[in-house]
């Protein structure tokens, strides 16, 4: 099946169905009206990606387990700076996991349906290493920043903030992870260019910032929706 025909089986799935039907990007049934659009999870190279290893018998739970694993790797990375590494390809290494953590994220949804693997604890799967990844990854960056008890409190914060939203099911764990990944990128370059480092510290207060807003807009949103039902 080529790319193309991959994309026009996933309009005529969303065409005709009335239900929910599992998330391209997750692993679990999600409400079509609250899907957000991700470009990565319909473009051709993702499909394609998936139904290749599908056809290989690839199950999406072993790739959402990966993307923990991927995860814990980065936070070895983070912890091994915030032991003092002198190596800018530490971080490089760290924002490169992030990004396979991301890829993997993706993937397993769309090897669920795709490759029509759906599995009845794909929910868990979907949900539980979501929460590991992000924890492991955020409160790692706190450490990393290198400012005492006030980086480590903003990296548990922004891990138990990431953790809240999966409550009210606010959107943004990419962009965190995104953010997350341009602050290693920086501090490899202030590193390299012996600078201060400020990147981690920075972000680490903007990703604060942006999933504390978020999850007060969605609550707002949902008490809303709630008084009008």
């Amino acid at each position: 099946m080529t790319a193309t025909q991959l994309d026009n089986k996933a309009e005529l799935r969303v065409q005709n169905s009335t239900d929910p039907i599992s998330d391209a990007g997750s692993n679990h049934p999600v409400d079509l009206q609250n899907r957000r659009p991700l470009k990565t999870r319909s473009s051709r190279w993702a499909r394609a990606l998936a139904l290749t290893l599908a056809r290989r018998g690839v199950r999406p739970n072993q790739v959402s387990g990966l993307s923990v694993v991927f995860a814990l790797i980065g936070a070895s990375f983070l912890a091994w700076e915030a032991c003092g590494a002198a190596s800018a390809w530490i971080l490089l290494a760290t924002a490169a996991c992030i990004q396979l953590r991301l890829l993997a994220n993706m993937l397993d949804g769309l090897i669920a349906v795709e490759g029509g693997r759906q599995t009845k604890i794909g929910e868990l799967f979907n949900e539980f290493p979501d929460r590991i990844a992000d924890v492991a990854l955020l409160a790692g960056a706190g450490y990393a920043a290198h400012r005492g008890d006030l980086g480590v409190a903003l990296g548990w914060g922004a891990a138990a903030l990431a953790v809240t939203t999966a409550y009210i099911r606010a959107v943004g764990a990419r962009q965190r992870m995104l953010l997350l990944t341009l602050a290693c990128v920086l501090g490899a370059a202030e590193k390299l260019l012996d600078l201060p480092a400020y990147s981690l510290f920075v972000m680490l207060i903007l990703i604060n910032l942006g999933t504390l807003l978020t999850c007060v807009r969605r609550t707002v949103r949902l008490a809303k929706l709630l008084e009008a039902t």
